[in-house]
C-alpha cells in the first residue's frame, strides 16, 4: 500500500513538472491547435480587405504569415476556405478547413450585424475545439469603460472604435451592397486554386516569434471578449451550421498537436524573419519590448512611425538639453515648448511628411544659444562683457599705482605684504 502511495505521489510530481515545463515553453499559448492561427491577425486582415475573395486569398498567402494550421497532420499547411451564411442583416462568415474527403472543421466565425440605424458590430469567434469556449475577438468599442484595460499586458494607446467606423470598413460595405452575391468558396478537399501551393508549417515558437511583433497593432485595436453580441449565435450557427471533425478532436485528446511547441530555439528565427520583412515595425516593437515605450505609447497603433524618422530623432535629441537647462535656469525656454508641440503633432501620418530640416537646425541653435546667453542676474551678454572689461582695466591701473608706491616708499619686509593684502581686498569687486 505504501509503495502504491509513493508511486502515485511521484507520478503526480512528474506530471506537474511537465505541466510547468509546457507553460514555460508555450508562453502565451493556449495549448490548442488554434495557436497556429492568430485571430488578432485575421481580424486585422479582414479590416484591410475589400472583398471576401481577396480576404480568402490573402489569408492563404504564405507571405502574410497568418495561416499556420495543419489540422490533418500531413505536415502541410491547410487551405482555409471562406463561407458566408446570411441571417437577415447578419453575416456569419465561416473560416473552414477540409481535413479529409468527408470531414470539415470550422476554425472561426465572423458575425457581422447591421442595425436599422446603419451601425455595424463585428466579432470573431474561434471554434471551441481549436481555441476553447468563448474565445472572441472584437474591436475596442468607443463606449467601453474608460477605466478598464482591454489587455492587461499592453501599455500602449488604445484606438476605440464605434459601430459607425466598423460600417465604413471596405469589406463590411461590400457585403451589405444590394448587388452583393453571397460568397461561398468553391474549393474543397483535393481541389484548390492554382495560385496556392501548400508549405511545411512552422513550429509555434517560430510563428509566435513572428506574430509577437504585431502585438502593438493587435492589442491597440482589438481585445478579448466572452460575450456573444449576436443573439441568434446558438440557434442559427452553433446548433445548425457548425462543422466539426471527430478526427481533429481525437488528435487533440491524444496530444498529437503538442509537437509544435517543441522548438523554443526557433522563436529567434521568427523574430529575424519579421525583422527582414518589416524592418520599420521591428525597430518599433524592439523599442517597446526594451521598455523605451514612453514616447511610443503616446501614438495610436494605426499611425506608428519609423524610429529613424527625422522628427523622432529630433525629439529625442532636443529633449535632453531641455531637462538640463531647467535645473539651471528659472526662465522657461520658448523654443522648448515649440519642440514639445511638434512632437505631439507627429502622431498623425499626414503630419509626419510636413517637416522642414532647416527648422530643426534653427530650433537646436536657438535652444543652445538661449542656454548660453541667459544669465541668472538678468543682464545681457554684451553688458556683462563690458562690465568685466572695465573691472579688468581698473584692476590693472590700481596695480600700476601699487607697484610705483612700493618703489618710492621703503618699509619693512612684512609691511608690504600686509598692505598688499589690504589693497587686494579693496580692489576686489564683490559683484565680479
Amino acid at each position: 500500500m505504501k509503495k502504491f502511495i509513493i508511486i502515485s505521489i511521484l507520478m503526480a510530481l512528474f506530471a506537474s513538472g511537465n505541466s510547468l515545463m509546457a507553460q514555460d515553453n508555450q508562453g502565451e499559448s493556449l495549448g490548442l491547435p488554434g495557436d497556429n492561427l492568430n485571430l488578432y491577425a485575421v481580424m486585422k486582415l479582414f479590416q484591410e480587405s475589400k472583398t471576401l475573395e481577396d480576404f480568402e486569398r490573402s489569408l492563404n498567402d504564405q507571405n502574410s504569415t497568418i495561416n499556420n494550421l495543419d489540422l490533418n497532420g500531413d505536415n502541410l499547411v491547410d487551405y482555409i476556405k471562406v463561407i458566408d451564411n446570411v441571417d437577415g442583416d447578419v453575416h456569419n462568415i465561416v473560416l473552414q478547413v477540409a481535413v479529409s474527403p468527408k470531414e470539415n472543421q470550422d476554425v472561426a466565425v465572423f458575425t457581422v450585424q447591421r442595425f436599422q440605424n446603419g451601425q455595424v458590430q463585428i466579432q470573431l469567434t474561434g471554434d471551441e475545439a481549436l481555441y476553447g469556449k468563448d474565445y472572441i475577438i472584437e474591436p475596442i468599442a468607443d463606449n467601453a469603460n474608460q477605466g478598464a484595460i482591454p489587455n492587461p499586458g499592453y501599455t500602449g494607446t488604445y484606438a476605440r472604435t464605434t459601430p459607425v467606423q466598423v460600417a465604413g470598413w471596405p469589406l463590411v460595405r461590400f457585403i451589405f451592397l444590394p448587388s452583393y452575391t453571397i460568397w461561398h468558396s468553391s474549393w474543397y478537399w483535393g481541389y484548390y486554386p492554382t495560385y496556392w501551393h501548400p508549405w511545411r508549417p512552422y513550429s509555434w515558437n517560430y510563428y509566435s516569434g513572428y506574430q509577437y511583433n504585431w502585438n502593438h497593432d493587435y492589442f491597440g485595436y482589438y481585445h478579448r471578449s466572452d460575450i456573444h453580441r449576436y443573439s441568434r449565435w446558438n440557434d442559427f450557427y452553433y446548433s445548425n451550421r457548425r462543422s466539426y471533425s471527430p478526427d481533429v478532436r481525437h488528435q487533440i485528446q491524444m496530444g498529437n498537436y503538442k509537437t509544435t511547441y517543441s522548438h523554443p530555439e526557433q522563436r529567434k528565427d521568427g523574430e529575424a524573419m519579421f525583422a527582414k520583412m518589416h524592418p520599420d515595425k521591428y525597430r518599433k516593437s524592439t523599442a517597446i519590448s526594451s521598455g523605451n515605450n514612453a514616447s511610443v505609447n503616446r501614438r495610436p497603433t494605426g499611425t506608428m512611425t519609423n524610429t529613424n524618422h527625422p522628427i523622432v530623432n529630433n525629439t529625442a535629441t532636443t529633449r535632453r538639453p531641455t531637462n538640463s537647462s531647467m535645473t539651471n535656469k528659472p526662465v522657461t525656454n520658448p523654443s522648448g515648448n515649440n519642440t514639445i508641440t511638434n512632437r505631439r503633432s507627429t502622431t498623425p501620418v499626414t503630419n509626419r511628411s510636413v517637416t522642414n530640416p532647416s527648422m530643426e537646425k534653427s530650433t537646436v541653435t536657438t535652444r543652445s544659444s538661449t542656454t548660453t546667453m541667459t544669465d541668472k542676474s538678468g543682464k545681457s551678454p554684451s553688458s556683462h562683457q563690458n562690465t568685466v572689461t572695465n573691472q579688468t582695466n581698473n584692476q590693472s591701473k590700481k596695480n600700476v599705482v601699487k607697484s610705483s608706491s612700493r618703489r618710492n616708499v621703503k618699509k619693512t619686509e612684512t609691511t608690504p605684504k600686509k598692505d598688499d593684502k589690504i589693497k587686494e581686498s579693496e580692489n576686489k569687486d564683490p559683484n565680479h
